[in-house]
Order: C-alpha cells, then sequence, then structure tokens
C-alpha cells in the first residue's frame, strides 16, 4: 500500500465521514436508508426501501448536496416497476421479478426462490483514497446470506464490485447463478461499443444502440477465454461518445475464465447491466458455512468522453493493479522470428551479442528449448517436459545466463506451464493430469491440451516449473508466459463436481500466479495467450505487460493497440519490431515505441544504416519512455475514420509530451492535410515541437526554433507533415524555457 501523510489521511477520511454519508428519511411510519458511494466526480447511490429492499436510485454525477440524493426517486415518472425490483443492487430470482436475475439458487429443501433484504451495512478505509463499502442481505425465509461489496478508489473514479454468497441451510444449496455486480443506468437511450476478434485480429469495435432485450456479451472457452469477445466494454449515453465529449462508461471483468455481461433494457428504459463469471455448464454446489467469493466488475464513469474515462483506468491500473505499474519495463530482443524451432547454443549466443549491439536491455528465448525424449523441434511435442534439450543447449540454460551477464545483458526465457502435447514424457505419465473426457476422442487446439488446474498436484507441477528455472538460475530476468489452447471436453479426474470446473481452473491458475508473486516479486512476467486471449485485470495483478497480439503487422497494430489503448495504460502494452507488413523500419519501430519496446528481427541481416537506426531508436526510446508509460495518454486522429492516426502521451507537469502520428490510409494522396490539435498541454506554457526518430540522413523540414503556446497548439493545432513520403512521424514537445 502507498504511503499516506497526515493530512491525506484527514482528507480521506473526511470524505468517507461526509462523501460516504448515511441518509435516512422517513415517510409515515416506513424509514429509508440512502448509502452513495462517492469518487472524485460521480456517484454511486443505494437506497433501502420500507420494505429493506436495497435498489440503486443514481449512477451518474456527484451532486454537491449530500443530502439530495435521498430525493432522486421522486424525480421520475416512469411506467409502473410491479415488482420493485427492476432497479435492484442485487435481483433475486425466483419470487417476484421479472427480469433477468443477479443470483439464481435452488435451497436444500428443492425451493426455487430466493428474497433478499436489507440487514446492514459497514465501511472501512483502505488506503489513501480507497475504501470498502459491504452490505449484508439476507432471505428472511432461508439462513442465505449475501455480502455485497462496493471498492471505491476516490481519485481514480473508479469502482470494484464483487459479491460473496453464504448460507446455514440443512444441506448443500446449488448457485445457478452468481453475478459480481448488477449496475443500473437511466438514460433516454444506450450505445454499446463492443469488441470481437480471432486470433491475429484482436479487439475489432463494433458499436450498436441496446435495444429491448438482452444483449449478451460471453466467453465459454475455459482458459484463454477472450479469443473470440473480451469482457471489456464502453456504454455511451443519450448518445454515441466520442473522445471527449458524451457520457460514458467503461467496464470490464477482472477474470481470467468465462465470463457473462448481460445488458437488459428494462420496461421502464433503464439499462441493466449483470456481470459475472459464466454461469455456463456451473451450477455451484454451496455447503453450509462455506463462502462463495466471485471476481470483481470493474467500471468507471466520465462526463466527457470516452478519452477522460481511459486516463482514469490507466490511472487506477498504476497505481492499484499492475505489477510493478508505477515503474520502468525492459526492452528486450527476442529469438523467434530470427529462428523459431532451429536453434542450437551457438545461434544464441551470437543472439545475445546481437542483443548487447542493439543496445537493448535483456535478451529473450522464445518456445523450443526443452524436451529430449520428445524434443520440442516444433508444436507437435514436448510441451510438459520442462528440461532443457541436451542436443540444443548442452550446457542448460545456466550458460546462457552466464553468456548474457558477459555481453551485458539480462536474459529471459518462453514457458507454457499450463499445457502438454500428448506427445509427451508428462501426457504419458500423468493422463490424469490431463484436461480430456475419458470417454471421446481427444481433440486438440494447436496440437495441445490443458492442464487439469483444478488439481493441486498440478498447481504444485506448474509452480516447480517456474521455481525450478529459478533456483537453477537465480539471474534470470523475464518470464514469457504463454497458453495458447482453448478447453475442449472439459472434465476434471481429480474434481468429484465436474459442474465446478471452469471455476476451479481459474482460482488454480491464481492460486499458482500467487504463489510466485510471493516468492519472486519483482520479476518482469508477460502475459502472453496466442495473442490477446488473456487480457483482463484478474490476471494482470500478477503480471506487469501482456502481449496484445501475434500480428505485428504495424499497420494492423496501430487499430490493434489504439483499442486495447483505452483499457490498459501503455506501460503494459508488449510490442514488438518485425518484418512483418511492408512498412519501413522506421514505421515498424515507432509503432513498437507506443507502449513496452520489443524486437523480434534478425540483427546480424540488418544493413548498417539499419543498424544505426535501431541503435539510435532504442536511446530515443529510453530518454521518452518514462512519459509514455506513466504520462496521461490523449487520442487525436483516429485510425477508424481517419487517414492519419495520431496519439499522445503528456507528463504529468505538462512541461513534456510525445506525439505519435502514422498514415493509416495513402490512397489519393492522402495525409495531415489539417493540423492536429494536442490535447493536455497547459495553454499559458510556451512549448517548442522537435521531430525526433529520424532515419540516419533524413533531416526533419520541422522549425525547433519556433515557440508555440498551448493554447495555440490545443486550438489551432500542428501539422506533423504526414504522408506518402513521410509515413510515421513522432513529435516531441518540451516547455520553453
Amino acid at each position: 500500500m502507498r504511503g499516506t501523510t497526515k493530512a491525506n489521511k484527514r482528507l480521506c477520511g473526511l470524505f468517507l465521514i461526509i462523501g460516504q454519508l448515511v441518509l435516512f428519511a422517513t415517510t409515515g411510519s416506513a424509514q429509508t436508508v440512502t448509502i452513495p458511494i462517492e469518487t472524485a466526480g460521480h456517484a454511486l447511490v443505494l437506497q433501502v426501501n420500507n420494505h429493506k429492499d436495497l435498489n440503486i436510485i443514481y449512477l451518474g454525477k456527484k451532486l454537491a448536496q449530500k443530502e439530495e440524493y435521498g430525493l432522486i426517486p421522486n424525480s421520475y415518472r416512469q411506467y409502473s416497476d410491479y415488482t420493485g425490483l427492476y432497479n435492484s443492487a442485487y435481483t433475486p430470482s425466483g419470487g417476484r421479478n421479472l427480469l433477468e436475475p443477479a443470483i439464481t439458487v435452488t435451497h436444500a429443501d428443492g425451493n426455487n426462490s430466493l428474497d433478499l433484504r436489507y440487514v446492514s451495512h459497514k465501511q472501512t478505509w483502505e488506503g489513501e483514497g480507497v475504501s470498502l463499502l459491504s452490505i449484508l442481505l439476507q432471505d428472511p425465509v432461508y439462513k442465505f446470506d449475501v455480502t455485497l461489496y462496493f471498492k471505491s478508489y476516490f481519485k481514480e473514479d473508479v469502482i470494484e464490485q464483487w459479491s460473496s454468497v453464504s448460507h446455514n441451510e440443512k444441506g448443500n444449496v446449488i448457485l445457478y447463478k452468481y453475478a459480481s455486480a448488477n449496475v443500473c443506468l437511466k438514460a433516454d437511450s444506450y450505445w454499446l461499443r463492443q469488441y470481437h476478434g480471432d486470433w491475429a485480429k484482436e479487439m475489432q469495435p463494433e458499436e450498436s444502440r441496446i435495444i429491448h432485450g438482452i444483449k449478451t456479451l460471453d466467453s465459454k472457452l475455459g482458459t484463454r477465454a477472450n479469443l473470440f469477445q473480451p469482457s471489456m466494454f464502453m456504454i455511451s449515453l443519450d448518445k454515441p461518445a466520442t473522445e471527449d465529449e458524451g457520457y460514458v462508461m467503461m467496464g470490464s471483468m477482472e477474470w481470467s475464465g468465462n465470463f457473462k455481461i448481460d445488458l437488459e433494457v428494462d420496461p421502464q428504459n433503464n439499462l441493466r447491466v449483470i456481470a459475472g463469471m459464466n454461469n455456463y455448464s456451473s451450477p455451484y454446489t454451496l455447503k453450509p458455512g462455506e463462502k462463495f467469493e466471485t471476481p470483481a466488475f470493474l467500471y468507471t464513469l466520465s462526463g466527457n468522453g470516452k478519452g477522460e474515462a481511459s486516463r482514469k483506468l490507466h490511472a487506477w491500473a498504476r497505481n492499484y493493479k499492475i505489477t510493478d505499474g508505477k515503474g520502468s519495463r525492459l526492452t528486450l530482443l527476442n529469438n523467434w522470428e530470427a529462428t523459431y524451432f532451429d536453434f542450437n547454443e551457438n545461434k544464441l549466443v551470437e543472439l545475445l551479442k546481437d542483443t548487447r549491439k542493439l543496445g537493448v536491455d535483456l535478451f529473450l528465448l522464445d518456445d523450443g528449448w526443452f524436451g529430449n525424449k520428445y524434443p520440442r523441434n516444433d508444436d507437435h511435442a514436448g510441451l510438459g517436459d520442462w528440461e532443457e534439450n541436451r542436443q540444443k543447449l548442452p550446457n542448460g540454460i545456466a550458460s546462457l545466463v552466464k553468456e548474457a551477464q558477459a555481453n551485458g545483458v539480462k536474459f529471459g526465457i518462453w514457458i507454457e506451464p499450463e499445457m502438454v502435447n500428448p506427445k509427451s514424457e508428462l501426457y504419458e505419465k500423468h493422463p490424469d493430469w490431463v484436461v480430456r473426457q475419458p470417454k471421446r476422442d481427444e481433440y486438440y487446439f494447436r496440437n495441445q491440451l490443458v492442464l487439469d488446474l483444478t488439481n493441486p498436484k498440478v498447481q504444485d507441477f506448474i509452480y516447480g516449473v517456474v521455481d525450478d528455472l529459478f533456483s537453477k538460475n537465480p539471474q534470470l530476468a523475464y518470464i514469457k508466459w504463454d497458453c495458447n489452447a482453448v478447453v475442449y471436453n472439459a472434465h476434471s479426474a481429480y474434481l468429484k463436481n465436474q459442474n465446478h470446473f471452469y471455476i476451479k481452473y481459474v482460482e488454480g491458475l491464481y492460486n499458482v500466479l500467487k504463489r510466485i508473486r510471493v516468492k519472486y516479486p519483482d520479476v518482469p512476467l508477460m502475459l502472453c495467450s496466442g495473442g490477446g486471449g488473456r487480457v483482463d485485470y484478474g490476471a494482470l495483478q500478477y503480471f506487469t505487460e501482456y502481449w496484445p497480439s501475434d500480428n505485428t503487422d504495424p499497420l494492423e497494430r496501430i487499430f490493434i493497440q489504439w483499442e486495447y489503448s483505452y483499457f490498459y495504460p501503455a506501460l503494459s502494452s508488449s510490442n514488438h519490431v518485425t518484418d512483418w507488413g511492408k512498412q519501413p523500419l522506421k514505421f515498424r519501430t515507432d509503432v513498437a515505441m507506443m507502449g513496452k519496446l520489443g524486437f523480434d528481427i534478425v540483427v546480424s541481416k540488418l544493413n548498417p544504416t539499419d543498424l544505426a537506426f535501431c541503435q539510435n531508436a532504442v536511446k530515443t526510446y529510453d530518454a521518452v519512455k518514462h512519459i509514455i508509460f506513466q504520462g496521461d495518454q490523449y487520442r487525436l486522429s483516429d485510425p477508424q475514420s481517419n487517414s492519419v492516426a495520431s496519439l499522445m502521451y503528456v507528463n504529468h507537469d505538462k512541461t513534456t509530451a510525445v506525439v505519435f502520428n502514422y498514415l493509416v490510409n495513402n490512397r489519393y494522396e492522402e495525409g495531415s492535410k489539417m493540423p492536429v490539435r494536442f490535447k493536455g498541454l497547459d495553454p499559458a506554457k510556451k512549448y517548442r515541437v522537435k521531430e525526433i526518430n529520424l532515419y540516419p540522413g533524413v533531416n526533419s523540414s520541422i522549425d525547433t526554433d519556433l515557440v508555440y503556446s498551448g493554447d495555440f497548439l490545443m486550438n489551432v493545432g500542428f501539422n506533423p507533415v504526414v504522408n506518402s513520403g513521410r509515413t510515421s512521424v513522432i513529435l516531441k514537445i518540451e516547455a520553453a524555457v
């Protein structure tokens, strides 16, 4: 937890006293309780009515007068709510509810109804600007409890919601649905921005109006769950939000397995968002006294468009969620596209020398270094057998780590520890550790199967893979953790109740990652899942970065990275310069610099000028990466609708900024015909604009002697002169002394 000053503590205590105030209103003999959850700009307001139903009466801009929250329900004259539950904070099923429930159960006596009434609530302060509200709900007939949790981050305007279910009935209870959150929004209309994709086609956006009925975003893949559809989304109120205008909610599940997000426009034209783990094939048997806790649903609101909401999420992620979110990241050279599976120790030694020559921090050894009985010479064999291949690496990983040290660079390694090839010693020895149906044919995804992480022995094995690498090689500096298969024929030889498989798998994964982070808290880990198949904050709390896509064509990457950047800050995005695409080396490098820079090229085949450019680019990047990692991000020109894509990072004191500009459409002599309006600068400050990361021998036409006011640069703009001859331009803006 970050340190706090006495003044900050007094300030946070004050906002908890007056901002999280509990308000009481009396109507006749009945009493209502109003519970506002306030952040810097917004409020989620809960109210307990005289029947002890807990409802959401408001989610929007914070009011100046706290006592007026209780008056909100009287301001609406909508169609009748026959149930009193349309805006329930956690909608039960089987009773008087007529809409999509947040929770569905069968009690120990076979009764399918549930009624949840308010009992009590409490608040705790968990650090500077962070509070946790818990609200206890109980069924008045059954010994069945639900506790709702609302964790608010005051400065960042972010809320996490989750639930906990328990009971003391005389027998087991079956949970058929168990959402993390049940959020209600009021507006004239609602617009959804969602994403779809596949391998190398990640984060393709679609926007549509949400109409009556239920729109569902979900995954049933078990692992690598985001392959076709991630859980990230945006909802605009009244009209589609732009970058800087409109009311928008950004939300996402913090869960790396099957998820389900139901979006329902109710009979009153309100929008209900019910988000949680997917209950597909997963009725959960809950024993008396056992607690079932759901993962968090995360969201933020903005009244000033998508850009502001995005910056709030970035600040929250850096401050509270991503491992080493306030730190830096290592540049690297990866061997994958230089060698694929065809390498030996001598080749790798030469690549280590190239790593030093290039000037990056680390060499990453990718797939293919392991397996002896079944050597990993392609993707058909070896997964699960995590010992060095004696033919390729006769002296083991240790000699490579030592060689890296001799060259003044660090050494990292690729693993895919959750997976197994049928052609492996692990599969032969432990077929009971593999996710597969015993009476059905095996069906493979990338020639592999998934290990059963519900099994504690498998968890120990996977933890041991990582621990063994570090025990033998204490100087190992980086892990790339891959996951390339989905779950087919879901079955666990370990679990007695197969309905628990999809949930217990992810919990098993998190158990392993927690153990790794306890013992190795500072080691950088890349979250890679065939590209962006597992990008969520449930996983990213254990990783320093993620791999957005195996598609490294720089033109495609502009679009992919652009959409990811709404939800994840730049320091978490791993971007590599490769030989994919037809764009020049400078273009490819400039695109990769919009995050955590890496190279996956054959350095020895670069001509002297290209090599000099790459070496200078690394130095340039090292000088500005702190702005990219920790600065505020502004999207200036969207590649989806413009011929030039422009994106900007500004440091917090607004003295320095970096602007990336790319030509994404070269038809009809397209280019930056109009100036690009900058954002986030101080209008009163004076700035100089300089082009950086130039290719050797190329002189910039931009006059660095001119001085512009921040007001001019943000309202008139600046033309980066992007055209078919200058397809990529990076600008550095510095306050004039």
